[in-house]
């Protein structure tokens, strides 16, 4: 069976996903959605994601939304050895708080401020890039005396984070003041099967 991959290069949802998979060494189709066109609303890709949101991942008869679940999905299915996801209880919730941390302060954090830049979205970007910024500080401090975010080695939680948080500057959120998450950025990309998301030349990235 094929895995097919509907994503969008500036996506950094759908990059989550990628990255897995290449992490994983899976191989796997990649479907370019056109967003200006809208073709995340049309009829026959409503019928794989309700909600008109990229990625959707098809394995098989299998079509899946949102970027988390396909990550748990992948790693259920795809690691036998579960070295990406803990079989046991708290392995299994120390990742799922950084999923949880994925959908909420980095969605509305640098994800959001990211968007108003290489998007045009009509969100608030101070804010965004306030919720950022604690965000960055919590997150510099956990790090600090660690190599990875929930596990001793890598797991779908550093997957789940690493995509916007590398790209937060396309958001103009500076990384720089933060030396643990500029160092767990630099061992992720270490990551044998690594694939970056391409870059936006916005903000501090400019």
């Amino acid at each position: 069976m094929t895995i097919r991959l509907h994503h969008h290069p500036l996506s950094g949802h759908a990059h989550r996903v990628r990255l897995f998979l290449s992490l994983l060494g899976l191989p796997h189709e990649l479907v370019e959605v056109d967003l200006a066109a809208r073709a995340h609303k049309a009829p026959e890709f409503l019928a794989l994601s309700p909600f008109g949101q990229i990625p959707v991942l098809e394995d098989g008869p299998l079509a899946l939304f949102d970027s988390n679940a396909i990550l748990v999905y992948l790693a259920r299915t795809y690691d036998p050895a579960n070295r990406w996801l803990p079989q046991d209880a708290v392995g299994q919730a120390r990742v799922q708080q950084w999923l949880s941390v994925a959908a909420g302060q980095v969605a509305n954090g640098p994800a959001a401020a990211r968007l108003v830049n290489v998007f045009r979205a009509p969100l608030d970007h101070e804010r965004a890039k306030s919720i950022a910024d604690g965000l960055f500080t919590v997150l510099d401090r956990h790090l600090t005396g660690r190599d990875f975010v929930a596990a001793d080695g890598p797991t779908i939680a550093d997957v789940a984070l690493y995509s916007y948080i590398a790209h937060a500057e396309e958001g103009d959120v500076p990384l720089a003041p933060r030396p643990a998450i500029t160092a767990w950025l630099r061992r992720v990309e270490a990551l044998d099967g690594f694939v970056p998301m391409t870059v936006t030349k916005v903000g501090l990235a400019a």
